[in-house]
């Protein structure tokens, strides 16, 4: 069998990478003045390659200038100085995602371990540093293990599994704090306040919203009432900024004011049903491979499915960036967020049985360290990203991946955030215990009837258009009904949603999600490239179908 032919793409947003790469301040829900980027050219040295990477793109991309994979164990070593105003009591050093074991040590002193590719890690470093040159290097390991968080990855790429990646993938960055600092903050809204929890920092404290209002207040927590308030939603994405000072610390913030909730067969928003109307979103792009060139491509996505009227996208198997969640909060794009599966997938059992219609009575075999890592990375993911107004929604397992003890493990990350809404198994292998009922149809007819639980359908479509000269695989294609041109795709998906979606919307159904934003490698079922470069819809046939929903709900289309 011939090896597949696969091109370069690159995307429009390399263009502006600069000196520094991801130069922004990589944590806007908790900003600092003292902020130094360690992005940009690392030495890399590993098995079969010895040479400069670019921070924070992964070896196998484009962008990181090696372009291959280098192994399965390898090492990064940066030179780096501080400013003398820089250090004003204790020194952090942050770590945005490496894939999958990172050891970190400063001169040559361990400072400390992580495991899993997706969730960010800190280290204190203060007793490690010296004046002048300090020498950051870390050792990575990544065999791909299946008891850890891997998402799309393969080894054998093809279909619907992607190039793998590994090491660093998001910004590494230095910060200094004083002795006494903020570690973090936890911001819980309702319709008209924030209750924000302070964790570290001095006792006394004075908050300041944009507008002026000062609260001063003792302890842990404080309720903030904005005199303006207004709720966010997607049509209006109003955020609250404000300025926290804590002793010697100083840092900025923000929140919104919204609610998320099912009652009934429907799922509110600030206390009214709403029809959330999405797309899957993979996050990968042609050249980054996880990484976009700039955080201008998550910008781009966020806006340009706006655009087309959507108001939600399903981050898959996949936890980005913070940068890319505050984009959703600042343009009201509402996000439902899945947790990364871990475990070996099984096409018979994962993918075929389900088609033909066994969608109960399946779950995995899960190792002791398998369930340990999967349930405490889901908690450090509601911990991430708690304080996003954007992130309304969690699926725990999708389409049996991994799937073991459903209703136990919904019942552990429900307790831990009871603001959001849960969908234990997304697609099939229903259990007893979710916020919805999660449906995925690819390959016959939309034909669902709403029960007691809000009815999601939370993937469908797959239709797939190659553009000639946007295209990563020229010799093969994946998707699940094939157009030759994009009036011919466009025309298609304007029939699906009129003749099955919008009249489901009238049974009740409260949420739905196409596959998908954008190709990714042999898959070319996006609305826009894998380069980004072209966009296969008109942005007056999208807005038409998003028209047609609306009709439907202000009819009252949800069942009671």
């Amino acid at each position: 069998m011939k090896k597949p032919k696969t091109i370069t793409l690159p995307t429009p947003f390399a263009e502006n990478i600069g000196g520094v790469p991801w130069s922004e301040y990589p944590r806007p829900t908790l900003v600092r003045e003292s902020y130094l980027s360690l992005n940009g050219s690392w030495e890399l040295e590993a098995e079969d390659y010895r040479g400069p990477v670019l921070v924070p793109f992964s070896p196998e991309s484009l962008l990181s200038g090696v372009g291959r994979e280098v192994g399965e164990a390898y090492t990064y070593r940066r030179v780096f100085s501080l400013p003398e105003s820089f250090v004003r009591g204790r020194v952090i050093i942050h770590f945005g995602a490496v894939d999958a074991e990172a050891r970190v040590l400063i001169n040559g002193g361990e400072v400390g371990f992580h495991e899993g590719g997706y969730l960010g890690f800190s280290f204190d470093v203060t007793e490690f540093l010296r004046r002048g040159e300090n020498l950051v290097e870390v050792q990575v390991i990544d065999t791909l293990d299946t008891d850890l968080p891997y998402g799309k990855q393969r080894r054998k790429r093809g279909g619907m599994w992607y190039t793998p990646i590994s090491g660093i993938w998001q910004s590494v960055w230095l910060e200094s704090v004083p002795d006494e600092y903020v570690e973090r903050l936890e911001i819980t809204p309702s319709l008209d306040s924030a209750r924000i929890r302070v964790v570290g920092g001095a006792k006394h404290k004075r908050l300041t919203l944009d507008g002026g209002e000062t609260i001063e207040f003792d302890g842990d927590e404080v309720v903030v009432k904005p005199s303006d308030p207004e709720n966010w939603t997607p049509e209006n994405p109003r955020l609250h900024g404000f300025t926290l000072e804590c002793g010697e610390d100083e840092v900025r913030s923000y929140f919104a004011l919204r609610t998320v909730e099912t009652k009934g067969n429907r799922i509110l928003l600030n206390g009214k049903p709403y029809f959330f109307h999405g797309l899957l979103d993979q996050g990968y792009f042609s050249d980054g491979i996880y990484t976009p060139a700039t955080p201008e491509g998550y910008e781009f996505d966020i806006v340009k499915m706006k655009e087309l009227g959507f108001n939600m996208l399903r981050k898959h198997i996949k936890i980005e960036p913070e940068l890319f969640y505050y984009y959703c909060d600042k343009h009201g794009m509402v996000v439902f967020q899945d947790f990364v599966n871990s475990g070996k997938y099984n096409f018979l059992v994962d993918t075929a049985l389900p088609t033909l219609g066994l969608k109960r009575g399946i779950s995995h075999h899960a190792s002791k360290r398998r369930r340990q890592r999967f349930e405490s990375d889901g908690l450090a993911t509601l911990a991430r990203l708690y304080n996003h107004p954007s992130v309304c929604y969690y699926t725990i397992f999708n389409e049996g991946w991994g799937q073991y003890d459903a209703d136990r493990i919904y019942r552990v990350m429900k307790n831990a955030d009871g603001s959001r809404i849960f969908d234990a198994t997304s697609g099939w292998f229903f259990e007893k215990e979710s916020d919805v009922d999660s449906h995925h149809v690819y390959f016959k007819p939309i034909r669902l009837k709403s029960g007691e639980r809000p009815l999601v359908l939370s993937e469908f479509g797959g239709y797939s258009c190659k553009i000639e000269g946007h295209s990563f695989n020229l010799t093969q294609n994946y998707g699940y009904k094939y157009f030759e041109s994009a009036a011919d795709f466009e025309n298609a998906l304007c029939r699906l949603y009129l003749d099955e979606v919008v009249p489901a919307v009238k049974n009740g159904l409260c949420a739905a999600v196409l596959t998908q934003v954008s190709d990714v490698e042999d898959e070319t079922n996006g609305l826009v490239t894998y380069d980004r470069r072209v966009v296969k819809v008109s942005t007056e046939k999208m807005k038409a179908i998003r028209a047609a929903i609306d009709r439907q709900e202000r009819m009252g289309g949800f069942i009671n």
